[in-house]
């Protein structure tokens, strides 16, 4: 099997988890290879959280599950792409529906809210 290769980034591999439905790109984050085998054991998406040094289930505390319904790995075995149903409104814990809601505005030369 092919498999995520953990050990060349320190035991963490980045995850772009984006919308089975819309392709809407909703958050980055890490798996370890337990958040790896928990996620394809149990159909919910599993990382690690890099703050809290610790496995994380998506939607523990929140209810906001990430039910995977593809996972993709990158030609270098060291980027995971996951494509998911988002269960809930939001998948940022900010109450967002993305992580990505800050758009870089030219003429104001900052960034601002995407509503």
């Amino acid at each position: 099997m092919i498999m995520p290769d953990f050990e060349k980034q320190g035991g963490l591999v980045p995850v772009i988890t984006q919308e089975h439905d819309t392709g809407q790109v909703l958050m980055l984050a890490y798996m370890n290879s337990e958040a790896f085998h928990k996620t394809l054991q149990t159909g919910k998406v599993h990382y690690f959280s890099r703050s809290r040094q610790k496995l994380w289930l998506k939607g523990e505390s929140s209810g906001h599950f990430q039910i995977l319904k593809e996972m993709y790995i990158d030609c270098d075995d060291d980027t995971i792409l996951v494509r998911i149903e988002q269960v809930g409104g939001s998948a940022c814990h900010t109450g967002h529906k993305s992580c990505f809601y800050r758009k870089y505005d030219k003429d104001k030369k900052d960034f601002e809210e995407v509503k």
